[in-house]
């Protein structure tokens, strides 16, 4: 007899891992002679790191980033083997809302800067290829900090470095490419993203999320506003990059930055398919296509 074991977490007291150990054993005092396969679950959101890396018998990692308030966060992601070396994330490690107390959010000086230092940990560590969930951000800056780590210049009109959060945007002018990291045109994103909020407007990130990150409708509107100039100026820079260079696989995405996921936490999904030619995806579907699930029911008997 082969039963395979699929189980979701359960917030707060069983990991997918543990759920699926503890059906394991019990079918074993029943059956001892069963082969018994725990393949884990996760949608892309909180558990996603660990049951996919253990699931598939990769290692966990560790590396100290800012924190969405600038503040050093010890975040958690996974190192799996394969042809290449495939790092698993999960963004909230280091911009997660609840790294934060409540009396403490504030989406126009939250950052992404530190999943840019995790994707650096990991491309030192020989990682070309990217799974990450970006769920439960604690940020509204567009990925602008996460940019700005990986080595893109994110410029006022003077030619100096705008501030951190998304009250930085309102400065921005302009967007550089000299001192990006080479590795990054290596690299492979594949990002959970389970939401198909636009960028901007009355379904944008700012306008949805904002509140519950600590926005009050002043901060939107003004949030709103950066993002869409932000838009406007990095879709100018990748046509530029595109005459410069014919080989650059930049996303076209249209200019009114509409696509579905792009507001995906407070802007990350944008940046990514922008800047890192990253392919949005349901955080399910991703989970069980590297976990082969279809592959291991095909001969099970339960």
């Amino acid at each position: 007899m082969k039963a395979v074991i699929a189980i979701d977490s359960f917030k707060g007291s069983m990991t997918s891992l543990q759920a699926g150990e503890a059906a394991k054993n019990g079918i074993l005092r029943v059956f001892p002679e069963s082969e018994t396969v725990v393949c884990p679950l996760a949608d892309g959101g909180e558990g996603t790191v660990e049951a996919l890396t253990l699931g598939m018998g990769g290692e966990l990692q560790s590396v100290m980033v800012k924190g969405p308030l600038g503040v050093l966060v010890n975040a958690v992601y996974g190192i799996v083997e394969r042809e290449t070396k495939t790092a698993i994330m999960e963004i909230a490690q280091a911009a997660g809302i609840t790294l934060l107390p409540k009396e403490k959010l504030n989406p126009l000086i939250t950052t992404t800067f530190g999943v840019g230092e995790m994707i650096l940990d990991a491309i030192e560590k020989g990682c070309r290829n990217f799974i990450i969930g970006i769920g439960g951000s604690a940020t509204n800056d567009g990925g602008a900090g996460m940019l700005q780590a990986l080595g893109f210049e994110m410029c006022d009109k003077d030619g100096n470095e705008i501030s951190l959060g998304a009250v930085g945007l309102k400065d921005l002018e302009l967007i550089g490419k000299e001192h990006v990291i080479p590795e990054l045109r290596e690299c492979q994103f594949q990002i959970a993203c389970d939401v198909t909020n636009p960028l901007c407007g009355p379904q944008g990130c700012s306008a949805v999320y904002g509140p519950q990150k600590g926005a009050d409708a002043e901060m939107i509107r003004q949030m709103d506003a950066w993002l869409s100039n932000y838009a406007g100026i990095a879709l100018s820079f990748k046509e530029e990059r595109k005459a410069e260079d014919a080989s650059v696989n930049l996303v076209n995405v249209g200019v009114d930055a509409s696509f579905p996921g792009a507001g995906a936490a407070g802007g990350l999904g944008f940046a990514f398919r922008v800047f890192m030619n990253a392919e949005l995806q349901s955080g399910i579907q991703i989970v069980l296509r590297e976990t082969e699930l279809e592959e291991k029911v095909k001969d099970a008997d339960y």
